[in-house]
């Protein structure tokens, strides 16, 4: 009978002991997830501006141009027909980066390709896509990129020859390839346009899908594919309206494609479609995967 009274109150201790654990677990948790959300609900303006900024470095592709070695340093290379383009550093420090930069003058870059400075930018700069996004995705863009390391370290001069290194005739050059701004189409979806808008703008597929004239501007034909893309690579095209390529694929493909790399006959993309997987469609939501699949797939079945 002592052993039996023992026992229980020793088994009685335990459980005793174990609904303790399990209450002081139970509180811990609780309170971990309620600091979670207060820190969450209580984000400051500027907090969530770099946060959705980070999203918009992601989908633009920022990185891949601008990431050689160090984050956001630049000094990567872009072969092309009329010479090199180097990237420039756009980390947040104050000589060598944009940290000295206002709101304004960022915009401007980003939209006419004009430095603080007042020189134009090369259109290896696709500031021509860029032109499309709303000024507030420009603005929080610029907080996700104020809030990163600064990087003291100067880009390398791109390596152009006559006439193509006198940036004083890239005012002609804007002149004669001035395009209209993207615009959303009243007759399509909310998914459609944001496809639309993704392609056009931001990720600027245009920018290495459509072929270009004489001046390196784009052809008005559509994207019809570009055998002088980035490296000198052949870029396929995305208007296939004869189904001989990508025409052919389903929406499903092509969202497949995008966000794992492998085509319907089982092929990895490859070339610079790697750092577009990498640094931008492996980071896009399914939901804008999807609107650039719905939008690419409706111009070879419209």
């Amino acid at each position: 009978m002592v052993v039996t009274v023992k026992r229980a109150i020793k088994i009685t201790g335990r459980r005793s002991r174990d609904m303790k654990i399990a209450n002081y677990l139970f509180i811990s948790v609780t309170l971990t997830v309620s600091v979670l959300a207060a820190s969450t609900a209580f984000a400051t303006p500027q907090e969530e501006a770099i946060a959705r900024g980070e999203y918009v470095f992601a989908i633009g592709g920022c990185a891949s141009c601008h990431t050689k070695d160090a984050p956001l340093a630049g000094g990567v290379e872009l072969v092309t027909e009329f010479g090199t383009f180097i990237s420039p550093n756009i980390s947040p420090d104050g000589q060598y980066g944009i940290g000295g930069w206002s709101n304004d003058q960022f915009i401007k870059a980003m939209r006419e390709g004009i430095s603080p400075k007042g020189e134009h930018y090369y259109p290896a700069f696709p500031y021509t896509s860029y032109a499309n996004m709303p000024e507030q995705e420009l603005l929080d863009l610029k907080a996700y990129l104020d809030a990163q390391d600064p990087v003291a370290e100067a880009a390398l001069p791109h390596t152009l020859g006559f006439p193509f290194n006198q940036r004083s005739l890239l005012g002609v050059w804007k002149f004669i390839n001035a395009e209209d701004n993207w615009k959303p189409e009243s007759n399509q979806s909310d998914s459609w346009n944001r496809g639309s808008y993704l392609a056009n703008g931001p990720s600027h597929c245009t920018q290495c899908h459509t072929p270009r004239n004489l001046l390196g501007g784009m052809q008005e034909d559509g994207m019809l594919g570009n055998e002088q893309g980035p490296e000198g690579e052949n870029v396929p095209p995305l208007l296939d309206v004869n189904k001989l390529a990508f025409g052919g694929w389903s929406e499903e493909d092509i969202a497949f494609a995008l966000e794992i790399g492998m085509t319907p006959e089982g092929d990895f993309l490859g070339g610079s479609m790697s750092h577009v997987l990498e640094n931008t469609t492996g980071k896009m939501t399914p939901k804008d995967i999807q609107a650039i699949a719905e939008y690419l797939y409706s111009l070879n079945n419209s």
